[in-house]
């Protein structure tokens, strides 16, 4: 075919995830036409406890089937094999949306590495990160809490499993000790990846960092989620499908409300997920921490034996 450039293997391998076509597919290109994903929002300033659920009053959803988006070659950038889906609401009647977007931003990696943002996640090559951005809407409340509705597509009768990972390195993700990640299968054949903190400024920093707030994943009725050629292309008919919503912010500190912006990304991958290690400022403070004793004991040691050596060389006068 004239004019075809093979695409690369982490696009291959974003486009088979089947995270990221579940919750891309009711949006972009209007592949799809249900009303099924959405895009959350709630009044948390009556809100003290930031764990409850809902975190405040309900405003009624945005649908992602009902948003317009923009050209996806406007966007695509080979050098950086990246690409934004930019949209709004196709009917706004309060005007929420008139100088403000929601933004889907793939990247895919051919290399190892993190990203120059945070939460800077550890990536291999073949995986991708998704970053969700609402940027200038006008919120309905003085303290909006937004949220999204991310769905998967199920191997069998139950959902991926979800785990959570603690470490001590938060040199990468400052103040942040946790990784959330939904596990296909007991090998496992797939992976997501998220730090549960998003960000209200552009420049993610740890002022600007906000916590994240995942709801128990749960099935859903595969009928009642949009029928995408291009999820039946990859993976045929599903009757089986898993969801969970994610909450951003709290009603204390930093929100939305700072500077009209909120950003959140993911990674996703085929296979084993990364495994983050010890990052060298973390192994050289413990080295420092653990070294330091052992010294302190051998440098006392060392004055003992050197002190009792002396000692012995005192001749008796009589």
């Amino acid at each position: 075919m004239s004019g075809y450039e093979k695409p690369s293997r982490g696009w291959g391998f974003c486009a088979a995830s089947p995270v990221l076509l579940s919750l891309l597919m009711a949006a972009p290109l209007g592949l799809l036409g249900e009303e099924t994903r959405q895009l959350f929002e709630f009044d948390s300033t009556n809100m003290s406890d930031a764990a409850s659920r809902p975190p405040g009053k309900s405003y009624p959803p945005y649908s992602l089937a009902n948003f317009s988006w923009n050209n996806i070659t406007d966007s695509l950038d080979p050098a950086t094999l990246s690409a934004t889906f930019r949209g709004h609401p196709v009917r706004d009647p309060t005007g929420a949306f008139a100088n403000g977007s929601l933004a889907f931003r793939v990247q895919a990696f051919s290399t190892s590495g993190r990203p120059a943002q945070p939460p800077r996640l550890l990536h291999s090559a073949d995986t991708c990160q998704l970053e969700v951005a609402l940027v200038g809407a006008s919120p309905r409340g003085n303290r909006s809490l937004f949220g999204l509705e991310v769905a998967t597509l199920g191997q069998g009768p139950g959902c991926p499993s979800m785990q959570e990972q603690h470490s001590i390195d938060d040199e990468y993700a400052p103040a942040v000790f946790q990784l959330d990640q939904l596990l296909w299968g007991s090998l496992p054949s797939g992976f997501m990846q998220w730090r549960p903190v998003a960000f209200s400024q552009k420049q993610g920093s740890r002022d600007s960092a906000m916590p994240c707030q995942s709801s128990p994943l749960h099935p859903t009725l595969a009928y009642l989620l949009p029928q995408s050629p291009i999820v039946r292309a990859f993976f045929k008919t599903q009757d089986h499908s898993c969801a969970f919503n994610l909450t951003f912010g709290a009603s204390t500190g930093p929100g939305y409300w700072d500077q009209h912006y909120l950003s959140w990304s993911m990674l996703l991958g085929v296979g084993t997920p990364p495994v983050d290690a010890l990052s060298p400022l973390v192994l050289g403070i413990m080295a420092v921490a653990l070294g330091a004793p052992a010294l302190m004991l051998l440098a006392g040691g060392l004055f003992l034996l050197l002190g009792h050596k002396r000692d012995s060389e005192y001749q008796s006068i009589n």
